[in-house]
């Protein structure tokens, strides 16, 4: 009679969480997923509502980079399950996807909720159970798991155990990083968790704080001269809040401009406010005649007008020169001082987590064998465009492989 299959545990039912416990199932494991909350996936679902970004299609190498140091570790997960087979993946599971005009890819209907029922749908089918409402609450002391649950707390022993609760943004949402005590018990690293993909604050007066929210700044170009003298630059849009920035092109610069407020308590990003003109361009546009026309009026008939205008008069005020070539130099290079971040829970992801340091090739702690960690629990960033998400999947399906190494499956 062959031996009884193996009962494994995957505490957390978001992307990396599922994804872990389908390549388990399909290795013929007997699968529970446990999660806090009262439905799956709530923070992918949220991801979901103003388009479900699920990968990028930018060539491999340059989508690597995306990663930064983190690549070292992450780079064997994100080969092995590469945007092309998420795509793929998602056609499986019968949910067509395009790619748009930026590279980013979503699903054809845009929507998270199709293709998370498709996935429990194949799950079920798997035989893998969910168990909804049972928080995890780490490790009794003699090594079984601990969990909370509407009905009592209970306790259960596992043949395997694959971490996948999220890092500690959304608290609302489940990620609430309470899990890193129960690590730190162990002996477990855990660097602090900082806001990725982040909005800033900025000190407004009260006139600008008051007539801007919501205000979209396009086009624009914005750089950073960081305090190892790497130049930055991106063009974008970003959007102006009662109390700062934020939008796509502060997304994409969010990691080195909380680096620079950490280090040095605040950071100017220099502002290009009309990137489809050179310099020279600009300066001949502000030489022409103004006849009668107040500088507000000149301005705003060469294009720099409403938030924009807004922004010159903030940051220089009555300082604001009127020579063309001066103002033409202003206009391109408006320094915007970022005070703070603004708070981890609001932030669309974070650092922080587990280090590479803790944890072996396959994902699995050192310390701990037979417990493998994956997705936002892993100390890595990256920026917003389906960098996330695919990482979440590559590392749930890695530490699902790696579980399965060490059962000798």
């Amino acid at each position: 009679m062959p031996p009884p299959p193996k009962r494994v545990a995957v505490i957390g039912a978001g992307p990396a969480g599922l994804a872990a416990a389908e390549v388990l199932a399909e290795a013929g494991l007997h699968v529970r997923v446990f999660d806090a909350g009262s439905a799956p996936a709530r923070k992918y679902l949220r991801a979901g509502v103003g388009g479900l970004n699920i990968t990028h299609s930018e060539p491999l190498q340059d989508f690597f980079i995306r990663y930064g140091n983190a690549l070292t570790w992450l780079r064997p997960h994100l080969e092995a399950f590469p945007p092309g087979q998420v795509r793929d993946w998602l056609h499986r599971l019968g949910i067509p996807t395009f790619v748009g005009s930026s590279g980013r890819v979503f699903p054809q209907d845009l929507r998270a909720a199709p293709s998370l029922r498709a996935w429990l749908k194949k799950l079920g089918g798997l035989g893998v159970s969910l168990h909804l409402r049972h928080r995890w609450l780490g490790w009794s002391p003699e090594g079984a798991c601990r969990f909370a649950t509407p009905d009592g707390d209970f306790e259960e022993n596992f043949d395997g155990l694959i971490l996948a609760t999220g890092g500690a943004t959304w608290k609302r949402l489940g990620a609430d990083g309470a899990w890193v005590p129960f690590l730190n018990g162990k002996g477990v690293a855990c660097a602090p968790f900082r806001p990725s993909n982040c909005g800033f604050e900025c000190d407004w007066t009260p006139i600008f704080a008051g007539k801007f929210p919501g205000s979209p700044v396009k086009p624009v170009k914005a750089a950073l001269l960081t305090r190892n003298d790497a130049a930055i630059e991106r063009q974008g849009e970003f959007i102006v809040t009662e109390n700062g920035v934020e939008g796509s092109l502060i997304y994409a610069l969010s990691a080195p401009l909380r680096d620079e407020i950490e280090a040095a308590g605040f950071v100017d990003l220099y502002l290009d406010l009309a990137p489809d003109r050179n310099l020279t361009q600009l300066t001949y546009d502000l030489s022409l005649p103004r006849g009668k026309d107040s500088l507000s009026n000149h301005l705003r008939k060469r294009g720099i007008d409403g938030v924009k205008a807004g922004l010159l008069r903030e940051v220089h005020g009555a300082k604001l020169s009127e020579d063309p070539a001066k103002l033409a130099v202003i206009i391109k290079n408006l320094p915007l001082r970022l005070r703070r971040c603004r708070p981890l829970d609001e932030a669309i992801s974070c650092a922080g987590g587990i280090t590479a340091a803790e944890l072996t090739p396959d994902l699995m702690l050192k310390k701990l064998p037979g417990v493998f960690a994956c997705g936002e629990m892993l100390d890595w960033e990256a920026p917003t465009g389906g960098y996330l998400l695919t990482a979440c999947l590559a590392t749930g399906r890695g530490a699902a492989r790696g579980l399965i190494r060490h059962l000798g499956r």
